[in-house]
């Protein structure tokens, strides 16, 4: 299995220029006098979608040959992949078959229907998930683009953090939170290409630490069953996006519920953005070790602003 290089990247970024929005780089004194170091905030939770997902969705769309977007494209997904994948093939024209579980937000079930995509409801086990999702694509014919260990997705999320070294020069650490691991390995390929000594830090729940396991023993971890506040990071790592962030990683740092919980009432208290709970797991564990970043400036990639409004968790 390849692993996608910086030039994978360059090319995804002029691929998906036209379709994707750059998203802006916002500061905050206040959070930074509270963090005690300077934060650069990426800010995803404003691209189209809500997510950072349509990067990847697109590029993976505008990869395909005829032929195979003939057929159309499917995955499974509890969110913002199923919303990024169905937009994408919408805007390439194609049918998009989404396999969700009955329990994803009800804000995501509206946007993927809201994109005109196919939904297949299933239970909300994995087994479940790719049971049906093998049948799905057994009875179109449809390509699976895999939420994350898919080369031309990661090759996508990794243009979030090109755009925010771009714009910032080169910060001394970048964070991002860590389920799947797409952006996580994305953003590790583009951050050791642009700016070599820059630190990758991955954030993650304490209650879906899978992926610091992983890290810590050298050998990919299950997912234990998550219970965590952050339901975009509820996925392991795959092999392939394991590779990467075994070769490029510098560290993954885990938090605990109430300090997510926190910080993400800090950034809709003060910079007044709406952000999801995954989005603020980075922010949780800067503020969680402020002697690791004391006095750094960091970059952080806000992954997405789709929280679900009747259900805020503080």
């Amino acid at each position: 299995m390849d692993v996608p290089r910086w030039q994978d990247v360059l090319d995804a970024h002029e691929r998906i220029a036209g379709w994707v929005h750059r998203t802006p780089v916002l500061t905050s004194r206040a959070i930074d006098r509270i963090a005690g170091c300077e934060l650069l905030f990426k800010c995803e939770n404003f691209q189209k979608v809500g997510a950072f997902k349509f990067r990847g969705a697109t590029n993976a769309v505008l990869l395909l040959d005829p032929a195979a977007a003939e057929k159309g494209v499917a995955t499974h997904s509890s969110g913002n992949h199923a919303a990024a994948l169905a937009l994408a093939a919408a805007n390439r024209g194609i049918k998009a078959h989404i396999v969700m579980p009955v329990t994803a937000p009800e804000i995501k079930k509206k946007a993927v229907s809201g994109y005109g995509a196919e939904i297949t409801w299933c239970k909300p086990t994995l087994e479940a998930r790719e049971s049906t999702l093998e049948k799905v694509v057994s009875s179109t014919g449809a390509t699976f683009i895999h939420p994350y260990n898919n080369f031309a997705v990661i090759s996508g999320q990794a243009t979030a953090a090109k755009e925010l070294i771009e714009e910032t020069g080169s910060p001394d650490i970048v964070m991002v939170p860590v389920g799947g691991g797409g952006l996580l390995s994305g953003t590790a390929i583009t951050v050791k290409s642009m700016s070599s000594h820059t630190r990758v830090i991955a954030a993650e729940p304490e209650k879906a630490d899978d992926a610091y396991r992983s890290f810590r023993t050298g050998i990919l971890q299950p997912a234990l069953p998550p219970a965590t506040v952050a339901d975009g990071l509820l996925t392991s790592l795959g092999p392939l996006t394991f590779r990467v962030v075994r070769e490029y990683v510098d560290d993954i740092i885990c938090v605990s519920e109430q300090v997510i919980i926190d910080a993400m009432r800090m950034v809709w208290e003060r910079m007044k953005i709406i952000i999801e709970p995954s989005s603020a797991v980075p922010l949780a564990a800067v503020l969680d070790n402020k002697d690791l970043f004391a006095g750094t400036r960091t970059g952080i990639i806000l992954t997405g602003g789709n929280a679900d409004l009747d259900n805020l968790p503080f």
